[in-house]
């Protein structure tokens, strides 16, 4: 399955606009996002958990490493940016098949959800300061049983709902805050579930696009969402998932 540039014709001017991805270092969906933004003007800085990002993303970004998890390290992340016009909160972890102990699962809910959150409020002065925009990234999973991902779905619910509750706090700001949610998507986070045959088939048929999604597929829903195009538009959590939602 090759990558799906974003669709010719689609455009956005984001000139001059700061961007922040936070989890953009492992060539997923928060790291086409960021290229996304970069290619239509953006000066975009990303983060990750790892040491470094890919090597393609490593020359074209500013990169920090940053666990979204230590509330100290986000907020000295956030205090070194005094305005910032588009936050987007990519940062997830999940492990098909082992997030019935609670350990874990509390581990994933503190990535997940508590990350995406502690990252918005620290972000919060700079997105006043430009009257800016989050988004979340969500999953379709917020609105499906999960058996073998219980934490992942669960927190990704909790993110689906906290942004509903902050784009309700935070609109005196004059901040919008919206969210995206992804279907079956090929990413290094969906290799381990790709190795069963069967559940790609399935996948593909129940989906009516009939394929699984790119990373670039979820570019421009947030470029519209972060743009003018999308002003009256907050509190939303929009599906990306090429119909699997609506069967």
């Amino acid at each position: 399955m090759s990558e799906r540039p974003l669709m010719p014709g689609a455009s956005f001017d984001f000139d001059a606009t700061s961007v922040v991805v936070i989890g953009a270092s492992r060539g997923g969906i928060g790291a086409a996002i960021a290229r996304g933004f970069a290619d239509a003007g953006a000066m975009v800085q990303i983060t990750g958990v790892e040491p470094e990002p890919r090597p393609e993303d490593a020359a074209r970004f500013a990169y920090t490493q940053l666990d979204v998890t230590e509330t100290d390290a986000v907020r000295d992340f956030a205090s070194r940016v005094a305005r910032l016009d588009v936050l987007v909160n990519c940062a997830a972890i999940t492990q098909r098949g082992a997030e019935m102990d609670p350990a874990f699962f509390s581990h994933v809910l503190d990535v997940n959800l508590t990350g995406s959150f502690r990252c918005a409020e620290a972000f919060q002065p700079a997105l006043t300061a430009a009257s800016g925009n989050v988004i979340n990234i969500a999953s379709m999973y917020a609105r499906f049983g999960s058996p073998r991902n219980p934490a992942y779905g669960a927190s990704k619910a909790g993110v689906e709902q906290v942004t509903k509750s902050l784009a309700i706090a935070w609109a005196p700001d004059g901040i919008r805050v919206n969210a995206v949610a992804p279907g079956f998507i090929v990413t290094e986070q969906s290799a381990r579930a790709r190795q069963d045959p069967d559940f790609v088939r399935q996948v593909e048929a129940r989906t009516p696009a009939g394929r699984w999604g790119q990373p670039g597929d979820i570019v421009g829903a947030v470029l519209f969402l972060a743009s003018p195009a999308a002003g009256f538009i907050t509190g939303t959590c929009l599906p990306v998932d090429g119909g699997y939602s609506v069967v």
